[in-house]
């Protein structure tokens, strides 16, 4: 018999129709993704995958999550926020911003840990008056160990001569090749990237550098300056102090809710829910701070 084959023309346009099907589908989930983020949850559309640290099923999976901050002020949560971002750096500013907004005013001095130390995040204290007490991912490193801070081989302590010229160790030249864009950078910062002249029979080039080329460095002076300036000032005394009131009274906080209390785990869906069950449960954590601390002055009275 003749059959029932179908004609290229219908196969076209079914194979068509599939196409702007998957385009649809694929726009929706763009959209529901947003710009901020690269994944969502199908169960909870706010969430973000994540990798937590209390990792279940132990083989470091990714589950979906919220990312909570809290500011913490004499034991109080003073302001609290709720992101979908992964990483604490992006979380510093909004959770400034709120403050400011419930407040009317910026901390003076904001101490956080070394996951919030970034460029984008110190350029906007000194843009409203803050000082910059938050670490940077290196902080321990380049304070306790002076092998690594030492080092001549690091960029950073590359001499420069009268003529204004960077030279490494052994004395030779690096020239400015071109300046980079960091992305996702809110203020326009870039990287300077300099080049050896001539590595040939260099002395030193074993502990220098990896490769058979031109060894490449990169700099941000303005950056390795507000780095030094992040290091003075908490390793002055004002900034011991900050810096252990900060890890009694944050981590504490967070210690008391997970393990006293046993609030491990959000059970609401959607960012509005979740933020009210998160400001809840501050209310609720403060209530219990001002309860103990009037009992501890009626003792002491």
């Amino acid at each position: 018999g003749i059959g029932h084959r179908k004609t290229p023309q219908q196969r076209h346009y079914e194979r068509l129709q599939e196409y702007i099907e998957k385009l649809e589908e694929y726009v929706e989930r763009i959209t529901i993704c947003g710009p901020n983020r690269n994944s969502y949850s199908k169960t909870d559309h706010s969430a973000t995958f994540m990798r937590i640290k209390k990792d279940y099923m132990g083989n470091d999976q990714l589950l979906p999550a919220y990312n909570v901050q809290f500011g913490i002020a004499d034991e109080y949560i003073a302001v609290a926020d709720v992101n979908q971002y992964r990483s604490d750096m992006d979380c510093f500013i909004p959770l400034l911003e709120q403050f400011h907004k419930t407040y009317g005013f910026y901390p003076k001095y904001p101490v956080a840990d070394a996951g919030y130390g970034s460029y984008n995040n110190y350029i906007f204290c000194e843009q409203h008056g803050m000082e910059k007490y938050m670490k940077f991912p290196m902080f321990k490193k380049e304070t306790t160990n002076t092998k690594y801070r030492d080092n001549p081989f690091r960029p950073v302590n590359f001499k420069i001569d009268e003529d204004g010229i960077l030279r490494c160790p052994a004395g030779k030249a690096f020239h400015l090749k071109y300046r980079k864009n960091i992305k996702g950078n809110l203020y326009g910062r870039q990287e300077e990237i300099y080049q050896c002249e001539d590595c040939t029979d260099c002395s030193y080039a074993t502990q220098c550098k990896r490769t058979d080329k031109n060894r490449i460095i990169r700099i941000n002076e303005e950056l390795t300056s507000m780095h030094q300036e992040v290091v003075d000032n908490l390793e002055s005394i004002h900034g011991a102090l900050l810096r252990m009131n900060r890890s009694i009274q944050s981590e504490g906080t967070f210690g008391i809710m997970k393990n006293n209390r046993w609030y491990k785990r959000i059970v609401r869906k959607g960012m509005k829910q979740v933020r009210l069950e998160i400001f809840l449960v501050s209310i609720g954590h403060n209530l219990y701070k001002y309860h103990k601390k009037k009992l501890r002055l009626k003792k002491a009275a």
